[in-house]
């Protein structure tokens, strides 16, 4: 509507102006110039009709209502009937011969034309119609009950406005096939927009926006395959006792706010979350998308969970805890692991082993960070006020690892 009542102003543009460089062409013509100041108002009328629908509608599609299907062949029909009325108006003042020839008929097409934006296949076909009923009718109206205004023109024959009228019904359905292709491929890009988000929104809930633009890249089937990944592994201190004596709406609401926390922070370091675990979680840092400082990320991701943790106890959301967080890194395989029913995105190898051992190992230290040599060897080595523990036997490896306690 807005399209087309833009070019009904540039239409009272241009014949304002043909109309003003050939005006004595124009008299010689034409009986008056009640006919140019009736065409005037009749097109700068239909353009008000047009913003006034297009405001109506855009109310109702803000207060969430519908189009009514009756409106939209109202409209089509009103629309497509200013030609004819333009015609009848002119033809008052001049030979109807010449008028049914003229450029006003050229308007019904930009009306068939602009119907496909209706994406309504029997829309166009009607606009087709209606075009061609009114366009034969009134040729019949003027040539019709007497022929001698139409000798020596082909229009003398009936054969010829009757073809005229034809081929505005074809436009009308050639218009309206055009808006049902662009109305199923517009849905199928929608339904394909709308999966998308849906999937990204699933994903969303256990990995970065980012890196579930990489999954969906990848498909469906994530191949397996090695890669050097830091893990991670935080646990609630003292969660038994501390839960014992609530119920469980109340575990329930603390737990997801310690999760709620912990996703954010892991998301912002670009890491993923691999499995919650009632009282802790595990994620890692490098799979399936690398960032080249995957080791520094994780140990960004560990200090800021245990601030994050002393924050949200300070004010109060949830009771005085503590965190003890366990990082390590190494080769592993990375993919979809599962069965055809059912797949998730997970990590295997010793490594995962070994960070969860860590983790355990801030009982004994009264640590809540403690790292491998191997993280902060990647991460570009230790950082002032970590503390080497020296080589320690971790339960699971022969040889013992070196470890660093970070908070």
């Amino acid at each position: 509507m807005a399209i087309l009542a833009g070019l009904l102003g540039a239409l009272v543009a241009v014949f304002g102006l043909l109309y003003t460089v050939f005006h004595d062409i124009y008299v010689q013509r034409f009986v008056t110039d009640a006919a140019f100041n009736s065409m005037f108002a009749v097109i700068c009328l239909l353009a008000a009709y047009e913003l006034a629908v297009r405001y109506r509608i855009g109310r109702w599609l803000t207060q969430g209502r519908g189009v009514p299907g009756a409106l939209r062949y109202v409209n089509a029909f009103v629309e497509t009937s200013v030609p004819s009325v333009l015609m009848y108006l002119v033809a008052r003042e001049t030979n109807p011969v010449h008028v049914m020839q003229s450029a006003a008929g050229f308007l019904y097409a930009v009306f068939i034309v602009l119907s496909t934006l209706r994406l309504d296949f029997r829309l166009s076909a009607f606009t087709g119609l209606v075009a061609a009923a009114e366009y034969v009718a009134l040729s019949y109206a003027y040539m019709g009950a007497d022929w001698t205004q139409a000798s020596g023109t082909p229009f003398g024959a009936p054969p010829f406005y009757l073809a005229k009228g034809a081929m505005l019904v074809l436009a009308g359905l050639a218009a309206g096939f055009v808006a049902h292709q662009l109305k199923r491929r517009v849905g199928n890009v929608y339904r394909s927009m709308q999966e998308r988000q849906r999937v990204l929104s699933a994903f969303g809930q256990q990995v970065s926006p980012a890196i579930a633009e990489e999954l969906l890249k990848a498909g469906p089937d994530i191949a397996s395959r090695r890669s050097f990944v830091c893990v991670m592994f935080a646990d609630i201190r003292n969660f038994t006792p501390l839960v014992e004596n609530k119920s469980p709406e109340e575990i329930v609401a603390f737990q997801n706010v310690f999760f709620t926390e912990a996703v954010e922070i892991v998301n912002r370091n670009h890491g993923i979350i691999n499995q919650f675990l009632g009282d802790g979680f595990m994620s890692s840092f490098g799979a399936p998308v690398a960032t080249g400082r995957d080791c520094a990320n994780a140990i960004a991701a560990a200090h800021e969970l245990v601030a994050g943790m002393r924050r949200l106890s300070e004010s109060g959301r949830i009771p005085p805890v503590a965190v003890g967080i366990g990082l390590h890194a190494g080769e592993v395989v990375s993919g979809n692991i599962g069965s055809e029913l059912r797949k998730q995105y997970s990590i295997t190898g010793n490594v995962v082993i070994l960070a969860s051992r860590i983790e355990q190992l801030n009982k004994d230290y009264g640590s809540q960070i403690l790292a491998s040599g191997e993280v902060l060897a990647a991460a570009g080595g230790p950082a002032p006020g970590d503390e080497a523990l020296g080589p320690v036997h971790v339960k699971g490896r022969e040889g013992p690892i070196d470890l660093f306690r970070l908070a």
